[in-house]
């Protein structure tokens, strides 16, 4: 199933729980090599890579099944949070600069990222008062560069994007759901964006149905049925490509970035819409998670589009 239009973009305002959370401050995480990936081609500016925020601080409540211990950008698939999956897709196109918006237990974020190298590669540790550790490995996330950034318990979607504010360097950056994964072409969708010079650009794509359809004629006869067809309409799949000005459109904490910001911006003829024909779907039910980790366990992920 598609994202229901009902839940689309909403981060939920994190409720305050008796579980300590966010208890480090803002930090960046870089994973570097000589012997991977060095080149890195998504860039705003000249020396700077073009940053890819993602929203990472909603309760999902949905999904409580997994989300009642952990934050649902940690939730699995394959063994990999769904974070892990969306990052992959950007890093494919070349970006791979990250800015992740925490909120509920986002210490746990933190922890999974401090944590990748040794979870990540077998290691020889020395112990004692001179510890050192020496990784057996190279893993391909290397050249990765991720801070995470607090963003509150309660911040809406607008507000955490306002939050990161300090960390965005050039005109341009994207923005990502942390709960949707995809095959969407990143580099398509900003020569898109760089094509129409608006302020805003929101990747599109047809839900489809969670019903069957049935037409019948005025004596009761099924004319046609088609079981879970694509709708006619459009709905968001985020993705979003955005012009720093777009931070003027955002108020504070309580900003929902679907209501005001991308409403304000259609009614100043400043949105775009860059349709999306391919894979797309959103992990806000257990149902949903259950498909989506069935997929990947018969190889056949559309969204995984790297090697």
């Amino acid at each position: 199933m598609l994202r229901h239009p009902s839940s689309l973009g909403v981060d939920a305002a994190a409720r305050r729980t008796s579980t300590k959370v966010n208890i480090v401050k803002d930090f960046r995480v870089v994973y570097t090599s000589t012997e991977w990936g060095r080149e890195v081609s998504g860039h705003a500016r000249e020396g700077h890579p073009m940053k890819v925020v993602v929203l990472c601080g909603g309760l999902g409540t949905r999904l409580r099944e997994e989300t009642e211990f952990r934050p649902k950008p940690l939730v699995e698939i394959g063994g990999h949070p769904i974070l892990w999956h969306i990052m992959k897709t950007y890093a494919h196109h070349g970006f791979r600069d990250f800015v992740l918006c925490l909120g509920y237990r986002g210490n746990m974020i933190k922890e999974y990222f401090l944590n990748y190298e040794a979870m990540s590669n077998d290691f020889t540790i020395c112990l004692g008062q001179k510890q050192q550790i020496q990784y057996n490995g190279c893993h391909r996330e290397q050249d990765f560069r991720v801070t995470l950034a607090d963003t509150g318990l309660d911040s809406m979607t607008g507000g955490r994007i306002k939050r990161v504010e300090k960390y965005l360097d050039g005109d341009t950056f994207l923005v990502s759901y942390g709960d949707g994964v995809s095959d969407v072409n990143i580099r398509r969708l900003l020569e898109f964006h760089k094509s129409h010079g608006k302020l805003a650009t929101v990747t599109t794509v047809r839900p489809v149905s969670r019903f069957g359809t049935v037409t019948v004629d005025e004596t009761g006869a099924v004319k046609q049925f088609m079981e879970k067809p694509q709708s006619e309409g459009s709905v968001s799949a985020g993705f979003f490509v955005l012009d720093r000005k777009v931070l003027n459109y955002i108020d504070g904490d309580d900003c929902i970035f679907e209501r005001g910001p991308l409403e304000n911006l259609a009614a100043d003829g400043q949105l775009k819409a860059y349709p999306h024909d391919g894979f797309f779907y959103a992990m806000d039910t257990y149902r949903e998670y259950v498909y989506l980790n069935d997929l990947w366990a018969k190889d056949q992920a559309p969204w995984k589009i790297w090697e």
